[in-house]
């Protein structure tokens, strides 16, 4: 399906690892010579309910029937959200760009997996569903992550570094005439985690972390784990899965209060952006995601980076993932590179996403 036009009215869908919940965006995209402009028109984050956050939490464990089957009650969820936020907003959207939600990600295996059955969102919503963005670029020896940075390029073209704090900080910039963009390191994944076992669904504006105290060893473990000693400017990306292998059993061993780990925490991640961007000249850094709303976060950031950090607004800050998926989905029915080599490592830049339709097109038979 190869649509040409110029002007797109899309709704993006995006949950991250964090289990924030589910990001929707209803967005406009209009094209002239070359040059794209955009508007998020409506945002909203549904927050996950319990039980679901449960199923998305321990569903890497689950058995095959078992997977697939939630698969499937997972896209009728995401249907269910998109045919209410429709009708709350009175919309008319052309199609619907859905990230889903990652349960494994394994590039070196050639795995990546996000749940959410497209055909399931488009029988509930009635209306043509872009997903799957990652297998292609996989298929293709790339990391399959990070996405966003297509967006970056021909939206946000303005600002010298994109970053994003969400479940993990990724980072996007042109360098020698090529998009560079990789993930730097876990954040809201493991500090949610930690703020579960205080009965907190996260810190809010870093509350608990600025009562903590450093634990200088504790840092240093984390500073020396080995995908941090990966050279800059070439394609990696993080997953649940390496954060349950090397982040948890590391505050396990060190067994520390939770104000002192979200403190430490919060060091690690500031470091780990500065060593990723501070052998660059100073720029102008686009800050994204959740994370923003971390202010003690944010005031670590600013301490230890050397560029000028701009926040932009509410609904930018927010949905700035979702509008990107939406993107993507926009370029993927226009037969357009949605994803790029010098970012994945992939064997050449690519256009992926499935498409599917819930009813055939005019003129056919099927």
């Amino acid at each position: 399906m190869i649509n040409t036009g110029s002007h797109y009215s899309v709704i993006g869908l995006m949950s991250g690892t964090s289990l924030d919940g589910v990001d929707i965006a209803f967005c406009r995209f209009s094209v002239d010579k070359n040059r794209w402009t955009y508007e998020i028109v409506h945002g909203e984050t549904i927050g996950y309910p319990d039980s679901w956050k449960q199923i998305l939490l321990n569903l890497e464990k689950a058995d095959a029937l078992t997977f697939q089957q939630t698969n499937v009650d997972y896209g009728i969820y995401l249907g269910t959200l998109v045919v209410d936020f429709i009708k709350k907003y009175d919309l008319e959207p052309d199609f619907i760009s859905s990230h889903g939600h990652t349960i494994f990600h394994q590039p070196e295996k050639k795995l990546t997996v996000q749940i959410g059955s497209g055909s399931a969102i488009a029988a509930v919503c009635n209306l043509p569903v872009v997903c799957d963005f990652r297998s292609l670029d996989v298929a293709l020896g790339g990391q399959g992550a990070p996405l966003v940075p297509v967006g970056d390029k021909l939206l946000f073209s303005k600002f010298d570094f994109c970053l994003n704090l969400g479940g993990f900080s990724n980072v996007s910039y042109q360098y020698n005439d090529e998009r560079i963009a990789f993930d730097i390191s876990p954040v809201n994944i493991v500090m949610n985690a930690v703020c579960a076992k205080l009965g907190k669904e996260y810190d809010n504006g870093g509350e608990v972390a600025s009562t903590g105290t450093i634990n200088e060893s504790l840092l240093h473990s984390l500073n020396e784990l080995e995908y941090y000693k990966l050279p800059f400017d070439s394609p990696k990306s993080l997953g649940k899965e390496w954060v349950i292998k090397n982040i948890n059993p590391l505050l396990e061993k060190f067994k520390l209060i939770e104000a002192d780990v979200l403190m430490t925490f919060c060091e690690h991640v500031a470091m780990q952006i500065a060593k990723a961007l501070n052998n660059k000249p100073c720029g102008n850094l686009l800050v994204t995601g959740g994370g923003v709303y971390n202010t003690f976060l944010m005031e670590k950031i600013k301490k230890h980076v050397i560029h000028q950090l701009t926040i932009p607004g509410k609904e930018t800050i927010e949905f700035k993932e979702a509008l990107v998926f939406a993107f993507l989905g926009v370029l993927r029915m226009r037969n357009e590179i949605n994803c790029l080599k010098s970012v994945t490592g992939a064997k050449h830049d690519n256009v992926g996403g499935v498409v599917a339709l819930p009813n055939p097109p005019k003129g056919r038979v099927g």
